[in-house]
């Protein structure tokens, strides 16, 4: 069975050698795994795929199922693994440290948070200079959250809709995507403004967002004046002239939205929507748990790209590679406001986190990974548009670095979503020509790559392939 798979592959596009062996697979048979998920494991825990991947090991770019077939990972399980799957630098340090100390509290010193925090905080523009250390993105904003309340002394909280902040009850009332809604009582005190989404909102096109490549949509903007953000501006300024209090606690965006297909603004929005939610009081808070370490190619942190120094930002997925940690980085003035009472985390800040967390940096600067991004990511995208070029259903391609969305269509005229279903196939296709790709957007037509910055071009030639016969397919069944 593997032997015909491999062959069907080969006939559609050849994937690039990998000279890693996995381990054999000695756990439990397919069939018990899935009892087991079925009867012991939350059903909130969806899979992914008719067949769900069972797998086994990774390497780098690349994952091994429990049959030994190797997949090319365009989704770095969900935008976390960085640097690679068992990078040997970031693997030799924690196996270190696991000999050495796991963990005691934070309320002793111990080497490990402190040679951190200093190199964290180094990569950020002065005042953000003060971090916390948590567990989860979700804990981060949660803290975030309540970090603006405590300082500003105001409540309100104002996110984008399509954005995703976390799914603690806290954080929900920030998400902005009805799947992660649970009908029970929460976001009091959060206010959703409209999305500046310039390839499916109502004003936008192919001059307004950061990216190598823009919308087909046309739009009326010259050179260095974006109606489509004013307009968008516009909307902001209704929000806060009729949803909210005079003072707000703060604004909270994604520089580019993950969840939600890799969406991006007009050039300029964040910069003016900043401004506005300063002069009401407010912190502006920027979530980079997907788009910070590099993701972006052109600069380390999402919010670099918009112009903007944000009062908080909030870090995790890649910060550890698939290790559980998270950070909150503000400045001394607004961090000094929780220290009027306790504010504890057990493991914030634990000794394994705190190494993995310096391998991970350490990793990202001598393997050239931001450059990576840029480059792999802007040929990427760039081979992706000529894909949308030439299929119907292919509606637009986005993003910055490896940041990457291709959102999915019945005709480009009418930006009307793909079908789920439609999608799932296409999707369903890639993974059985060894492609993982992550799924997004309000009506999962969105298909979301956002790979281990370890990728090569040679890798995004075989991927956009897969892709490219997939779409094909699609046509074929279509007619």
């Amino acid at each position: 069975r593997q032997q015909k798979w491999k062959s069907s592959v080969s006939m559609q596009a050849k994937m690039p050698p990998c000279d890693f062996v996995p381990e054999k697979y000695e756990s439990y048979p397919y069939e018990r795994m899935q009892k087991i998920r079925e009867q012991n494991i939350a059903p909130s825990l969806r899979t992914y795929y008719r067949k769900p991947l069972l797998l086994h090991q990774g390497h780098m770019q690349w994952l091994f199922d429990h049959e030994g077939r190797r997949y090319l990972d365009l989704f770095a399980g969900i935008v976390t693994v960085s640097v690679g799957h068992c990078h040997p630098k970031v693997t030799m340090a924690t196996q270190k440290q696991l000999a050495r100390l796991w963990h005691t509290t934070n309320i002793y010193m111990y080497p490990a948070i402190h040679e951190y925090a200093e190199k964290l905080t180094s990569l950020f523009p002065d005042p953000l200079k003060v971090v916390y250390l948590t567990n989860s993105g979700s804990e981060a904003n949660d803290l975030a959250m309540f970090m603006a309340r405590v300082h500003t002394r105001n409540f309100d909280i104002i996110s984008l809709r399509g954005g995703y902040h976390g799914g603690s009850p806290y954080t929900l009332g920030l998400t902005s995507l009805t799947p992660y809604k649970h009908g029970v009582a929460n976001g009091f005190g959060c206010t959703t403004t409209m999305l500046p989404d310039v390839f499916r909102g109502p004003w936008g096109g192919s001059h307004c967002r950061d990216s190598p490549v823009q919308t087909v949509r046309k739009c009326s903007c010259t050179e260095g004046a974006c109606l489509a953000k004013d307009q968008y501006i516009e909307q902001f300024k209704d929000t806060l002239n009729t949803s909210v209090p005079k003072t707000v606690a703060g604004f909270i965006a994604e520089p580019i939205q993950g969840v939600n297909g890799a969406v991006q603004y007009p050039r300029n929005f964040l910069k003016e929507a900043y401004q506005l939610i300063r002069e009401r009081g407010g912190l502006c808070i920027s979530d980079e748990v997907q788009t910070g370490f590099g993701r972006t190619g052109s600069h380390f942190w999402g919010f670099q790209t918009h112009g903007v120094v944000p009062d908080i930002v909030t870090l995790a997925k890649g910060i550890g590679n698939g290790f559980p940690m998270a950070a909150v980085v503000t400045t001394k003035e607004i961090a000094s406001s929780l220290a009027q009472n306790l504010h504890f985390n057990t493991f914030g800040g634990n000794p394994l986190a705190c190494v993995v967390g310096a391998a991970v940096l350490d990793a990202i600067e001598e393997d050239g990974l931001q450059k990576t991004s840029e480059d792999v990511g802007t040929y990427m995208l760039l081979e992706l548009a000529k894909l949308r070029d030439e299929f119907e259903i292919v509606g637009d391609v986005r993003g910055k670095g490896l940041m990457i969305g291709v959102e999915m269509v019945t005709d480009k005229d009418s930006r009307c979503p793909l079908p789920a279903e439609e999608v799932s196939q296409i999707w369903e296709d890639c993974k059985d020509m060894g492609v993982l790709i992550g799924r997004g957007g309000l009506y999962s037509q969105t298909f979301r790559i956002k790979p281990p910055m370890c990728i090569t071009k040679r890798d995004v030639d075989f991927a956009v392939e897969v892709f490219r016969s997939a779409l094909q397919k699609h046509v074929d069944r279509a007619a």
